[in-house]
């Protein structure tokens, strides 16, 4: 897992020697026999920062580790009505504060600066960036944005993306990750799982129990806002499956801490691609249009298909039973993946015609045999075939 910045033990010590350094000059007092030029200032001094490091040391560390940040460290940064801090100490404060937050993360005002929650951002990507997906791009705004934005989560929320190869499932998660966080899928906050690469053998499972486990708690323990995206969720075995259950399920408050701990769990999958196909084809013969279809068409045929599949264990885990909401990718037609590669000649910096376009889609397989509606791969390979030499052109 990627390190997180925790607070280091010396750092109090440390934070108490650089305020008496950094203290003001002061009249020198009087001074009893014996003692050697400066020894009463000096006292003073310790007595002052003794008096006051507890609370400076508080605010400083709500600063730099919000995460940290309990509540009796709160009660002592809140100074007494009749308090407040010197200007010398607030200079001291300021300086300390920034020197530590070059080198690691923190906000001043005690934001995670990791988590940025951009949902404008999100809201524009989905809508010009993704192609094909009416449902996914309002379904996936209205419900993160929801979840993110409620005073009080009491579960963890779990979507299932579910689809044909290439409609967009990685892609819309790569979104909400690069959307909801600063630093998008490396960020510290964001865990992503490959079945077949991290999970890869059934004889160690027990062995990837144990460290798929560790590596939630920790994150969760880091950070107040964390996502876990679970590709070919299909394919991952029972025992973690089983696993995964009780982090998604809802649980009672438990003071302040836990209510303000949100957690995004996306399953990603091929489960249901073909009655998702299938139920789109007859609409689309029906006269129905391709915008006027409602998740009402879609989501009961598709969970029904879920739960009932004999190919995967997915669908009869317990973790299907804490799904919020199973969300359908249709299929792409042959227009979309010219948007598709529109874009990834955009986003290599490669000139292209619309005969480009047309030559690119063109080399997709069609389906089914009855009308060649639909991609087989969705946009999947596409951003590869633009760098086919016929095409390959810089500005």
């Amino acid at each position: 897992m990627r390190g997180t910045a925790r607070r280091p033990p010396w750092l109090g010590p440390l934070l108490l020697l650089l305020l008496l350094l950094l203290a003001p000059p002061g009249r020198e007092a009087d001074e009893a026999p014996g003692d050697w030029p400066g020894a009463r200032r000096l006292r003073e001094q310790l007595r002052t920062a003794e008096a006051l490091s507890r609370r400076y040391w508080a605010r400083f560390s709500c600063v730099v580790w919000p995460q940290d940040c309990e509540d009796e460290d709160a009660e002592a940064a809140a100074p007494p009505r009749d308090w407040s801090l010197p200007p010398w100490a607030r200079r001291s404060l300021d300086i300390l504060t920034t020197w530590y937050c070059h080198f690691h993360d923190c906000c001043k005002d005690g934001r995670d600066c990791r988590i940025s929650n951009n949902f404008t951002g999100l809201e524009s990507d989905l809508r010009v960036r993704l192609h094909g997906q009416h449902l996914v791009s309002e379904l996936v705004l209205r419900v993160v944005r929801d979840y993110l934005e409620m005073p009080k989560a009491d579960k963890a929320l779990a979507l299932s993306f579910h689809g044909g190869s290439g409609t967009g499932k990685n892609f819309v998660a790569q979104l909400l990750a690069k959307n909801l966080y600063r630093d998008g899928l490396k960020s510290d906050c964001v865990q992503m799982f490959v079945t077949v690469f991290h999970f890869p053998n059934p004889k160690y499972v027990d062995m990837y129990k144990e460290w798929l486990l560790s590596l939630i708690r920790e994150t969760q323990q880091s950070c107040n806002q964390t996502l876990f995206i679970f590709d070919e969720a299909e394919k991952l075995h029972p025992g973690l499956l089983e696993l995964l259950g009780p982090h998604l399920e809802r649980k009672a408050s438990e003071g302040h801490r836990a209510e303000t701990q949100r957690a995004i769990f996306l399953f990603l999958s091929n489960l249901g691609g073909n009655v998702i196909t299938e139920v789109v084809l007859g609409l689309l013969k029906d006269g129905w249009s391709r915008e006027e279809i409602t998740m009402e068409h879609l989501g009961p045929r598709l969970q029904a298909e879920i739960m009932k599949s004999t190919d995967s264990g997915f669908g009869r885990s317990h973790v299907v039973k804490e799904i919020d909401f199973f969300i359908p990718f249709l299929p792409l037609e042959y227009h979309h993946v010219r948007l598709c590669a529109r874009d990834a000649f955009l986003s290599q910096d490669l000139l292209y015609t619309e005969e480009d376009l047309d030559e690119l889609a063109n080399m997709m397989t069609y389906g089914p045999e009855q009308g060649h509606l639909f991609s087989s791969q969705g946009c999947k390979s596409v951003s590869q075939r633009t760098a086919l030499p016929k095409v390959f052109v810089h500005h």
